[in-house]
C-alpha cells in the first residue's frame, strides 16, 4: 500500500488509543510549549509531575516572565538538562516584550526565541495552532526509517523523511498526526521488540515486510562515557554551611552547591579539593575528614563525589555576591542540582553535624 494512505489509520488509531497525559487536555499554547520543553530527552512519566506542579505555581506565560529564575529553578529542580528552564523563562519574557504576550504562530518568529528549535516549533505550531508542520524526533525517526526501509539515517535520508512527512502530514488534524507518530514510536514501533501485529500502520511498513524491523535503522554504537572523580567540602560556621551558586553559563548555571570540583590527573582528593576551595573560596581549608561518597550519572559522563568536613583558617572565606550561609532545614528553599541532593540524604542519614 502506498505510503500518503497513512493519514487515516494514523488519527484513528491516535483517537483511540492515545494516552491521557495532562498537557493533551488544552490548546494554549503556553502550555503545549511548556509540555515540549520538559519532553526534551526526559520521560513522559518523569515529566507529568513537574509539568502539574509548574501549572500549579505559573498558570500563565506572563506568570514566567515575571518570575524569578531562582524560583523556576527551584520547580524545574531533579529534572535535568537546566538551560531548558533558563531559555524558556528569557523566551517567555521576549514573548511578552516583543509579542504583546501571545506565543508567535509565525514558525520563523518562533524559533527566534531561545531554545526554540525545528522540533519544538513544529509540535508547538502544530498542535497549537494547526500549522502543518511535521516534527522528527527519535520516535518518529524510527517508524520512518522503518516503513520506508531506511537502513543508515543519513543527511539524505532525513531530507527524504522530512519531504515526505511535509506532504502526507494531516493539513486538518496535523498535531494529531505528528503526536499519532510519535505515540506509534513510543509504544508500538519500539527501538527492540516492536509490537507489529497491533500497529495501525503496518501494512505500509517494508521493514515488517522484511521480516526484520529490529534491524531499522542500524543502531549507532554509544561511546563509554567518561568519569571523573569531584571533590566537594562543608565548611560549618556555627549552625550553618557554606554554598555557592554557579555561574549563569556554566552547567547546571544558576544552581546552588558545596564548594569543590574535579580532581586533577595525579593530585590526591584532599590536595583537589584544597585546590579548589582556594581557586574558588579564596581561602586555605584545614580539611578535618572525609564524610562520604555518592555516584551519580550526567547524560555524557559520570562522577563519583566525595564529600569531606572541612573549616575555616585564619584567612576566612571571601564574600562574593553569590554565596550563602545556611541551615540544614534551609536547603528546601534553594535549588541545588541532584548530585548535591544525595550528599544531603546522606548527611541526613549520618547526622549532619557529623
Amino acid at each position: 500500500m502506498q505510503i500518503k494512505y497513512i493519514n487515516d489509520p494514523i488519527l484513528l488509531w491516535y483517537n483511540k488509543k492515545k494516552r491521557s497525559l495532562p498537557f493533551r487536555f488544552t490548546t494554549n499554547p503556553y502550555k503545549i510549549w511548556l509540555s515540549e520543553v520538559m519532553l526534551q530527552q526526559t520521560r513522559v512519566n518523569t515529566v507529568i509531575p513537574y509539568y502539574n506542579n509548574w501549572i500549579k505555581s505559573y498558570p500563565s506565560l506572563l506568570s514566567v516572565a515575571n518570575a524569578k529564575l531562582s524560583s523556576l529553578l527551584k520547580i524545574w529542580e531533579g529534572l535535568g538538562y537546566y538551560s531548558r528552564c533558563k531559555n524558556f523563562h528569557q523566551a517567555c519574557k521576549i514573548v511578552v516584550n516583543d509579542f504583546e504576550g501571545i506565543v508567535p504562530s509565525n514558525l520563523t518568529d518562533f524559533k527566534s526565541l531561545p531554545g526554540v528549535g525545528d522540533y519544538t516549533a513544529s509540535a508547538v505550531l502544530s498542535i497549537a495552532y494547526k500549522k502543518p508542520y511535521p516534527v522528527i524526533d527519535t520516535n518518529v525517526k524510527r517508524v520512518l526509517c522503518r516503513l520506508l526501509g531506511i537502513k543508515n539515517y543519513n543527511k539524505y535520508n532525513k531530507n527524504r523523511i522530512q519531504k515526505l512527512l511535509t506532504q502526507i502530514i494531516s493539513k486538518k488534524y496535523p498535531g494529531n498526526f505528528n503526536q499519532g507518530l510519535m505515540e506509534i514510536g513510543a509504544l508500538i514501533c519500539s527501538a527492540t521488540n516492536p509490537a507489529c501485529k497491533i500497529c495501525p500502520i503496518q501494512s505500509f511498513c517494508i521493514a515488517f515486510q522484511r521480516g526484520e524491523p529490529d534491524s531499522y535503522p542500524i543502531k549507532i554504537k554509544r561511546k563509554k562515557t567518561p568519569h571523573y572523580e569531584v571533590v566537594a567540602g562543608i565548611i560549618w560556621r556555627g549552625d550553618k554551611f557554606y554554598v555557592q551558586r554557579r555561574e549563569k553559563q556554566a552547567m547546571l548555571g544558576g544552581l546552588w552547591e558545596f564548594p569543590g570540583g574535579k580532581v586533577e590527573l595525579g593530585e590526591s582528593l584532599t590536595d583537589g579539593l584544597k585546590r579548589e576551595l582556594k581557586e574558588e573560596c579564596g581561602f586555605s581549608a584545614k580539611i578535618n575528614k572525609k564524610i562520604g561518597r555518592i555516584n551519580h550519572a550526567y547524560s555524557h559522563f559520570s562522577i563519583s563525589l566525595h564529600l569531606f568536613q572541612c573549616e575555616e583558617n585564619k584567612d576566612k572565606i571571601k564574600k562574593k555576591i553569590d554565596t550563602k550561609w545556611i541551615r540544614p532545614r534551609e536547603i528546601h528553599t534553594l535549588p541545588f542540582p541532584k548530585a548535591n541532593h544525595k550528599l544531603f540524604k546522606m548527611l541526613k542519614k549520618l547526622g549532619w553535624y557529623v
